[in-house]
């Protein structure tokens, strides 16, 4: 027995001896632990450096599809202000057509009215130069008929001492076909003498004046009469 005791000795000698290998050893598995630590922080960093990637990289997928909308809005906006401006044009066009020939309209009424006005509106004292006055009025063949005419009656309304004074009451333009036109013109014309002691004769007559356009001026080539009435009071 007592020999046995030197060998629980060793025993005893050979556990304490233990710890240290053991320190080590968890030393070593420290170290480890500590390593396999660090190894996935440096891992999460790169993740984390390729997600910021990814963002960027889908930031500016994401902003693609913004330009091209703008640019296709832009391009709609284009095409419909081309599109009302055609409109605007198309509509305005019409219009400004029908101005037009409303101011034609006007002048050839005009021109009509004091044409009439002209031909029978005369005293005595300027009966001689009715024709000339006329003359500016009339065009072609007509100017000369109504010369002619004047010349017949010159020398028995002067002796009659007759004035003649013609209103216009009124003009329509019968038709319109650049460079002719046809107008109606209506008249309340006075006639006085005084071989009827200056009872005045009045008379409602309305004509029909067909007119040409000549640089830029509307003149008379034909006329006719369409009423005459008599309104003369019967005393």
């Amino acid at each position: 027995m007592e020999d046995q005791q030197p060998a629980a000795g060793d025993l005893t000698v050979d556990a304490a001896s233990v710890p240290d290998e053991t320190e080590e050893s968890a030393a070593l598995a420290v170290d480890e632990i500590g390593s396999a630590a660090t190894e996935p922080e440096q891992e999460d960093g790169e993740v984390a450096a390729e997600a910021t990637t990814a963002t960027a990289v889908g930031g500016a997928r994401a902003r693609r599809p913004a330009s091209r909308w703008l640019a296709v809005a832009v391009m709609m906006a284009a095409v419909l202000f081309v599109g009302s401006a055609a409109f605007a044009g198309a509509a305005v066009q019409p219009y400004l057509a029908d101005r037009a020939t409303a101011a034609t309209k006007l002048r050839v009424a005009r021109a009509a009215a004091n044409a009439i006005t002209t031909l029978w509106t005369y005293t005595p004292e300027n009966m001689n130069t009715l024709a000339d006055r006329a003359a500016a009025y009339l065009s072609g063949d007509f100017g000369a008929q109504y010369r002619k005419f004047v010349d017949e009656i010159v020398a028995p309304n002067k002796q009659a001492q007759i004035t003649n004074n013609t209103e216009v009451t009124g003009a329509a333009v019968e038709s319109l076909d650049d460079p002719n036109a046809v107008v109606i013109v209506f008249t309340n014309t006075t006639s006085t003498s005084p071989l009827t002691k200056n009872i005045p004769s009045l008379k409602y007559l309305s004509y029909r004046l067909f007119m040409k356009r000549a640089n830029d001026r509307w003149l008379v080539t034909r006329m006719t009469t369409v009423t005459s009435l008599d309104v003369t009071p019967q005393l």
